[in-house]
């Protein structure tokens, strides 16, 4: 029953922006710590930014601090990724996963996944 359904990816120029947006349904939110994961080509997965269920504290890959803001609407049930300045190294399937804990963990802990959305940064 649960579900989560990412949106935004597109290709966009180096320098450029994007939002990404995940609609989470069948849970209450709420109570659950959400984030942003990206894969690409080539690569492991890897944790890119994450919100808590409990303070709505923060986390950001080092590769994106600065550049990346994530946010959460807990009465829309859904959780965005605001990504400026984008680089090529950005390229990637981004995933929105979930679970029910209150702190952010790796991919491996996560208990739910969106099916994910493709963002490329290239001329």
């Amino acid at each position: 029953q649960v579900q989560l359904v990412e949106s935004g990816g597109d290709l966009v120029q180096p320098g450029g922006s994007l939002r990404l947006s995940c609609k989470a349904s069948g849970f209450t939110l709420a109570l659950y710590t959400i984030g942003w994961y990206r894969q690409a080509p080539g690569k492991e997965r890897e944790r890119v930014s994450c919100i808590s269920n409990e303070s709505g504290k923060t986390n950001y890959a080092d590769s994106v601090k600065g550049r990346f803001t994530i946010s959460r609407d807990n009465a829309k049930n859904t959780v965005s990724l605001q990504m400026n300045s984008l680089k090529p190294e950005d390229t990637a399937v981004y995933y929105c996963a979930t679970a029910l804990r209150a702190q952010c963990v790796s991919w491996g802990g996560m208990d739910y996944w969106g099916k994910g959305t493709l963002v490329t940064v290239s001329s």
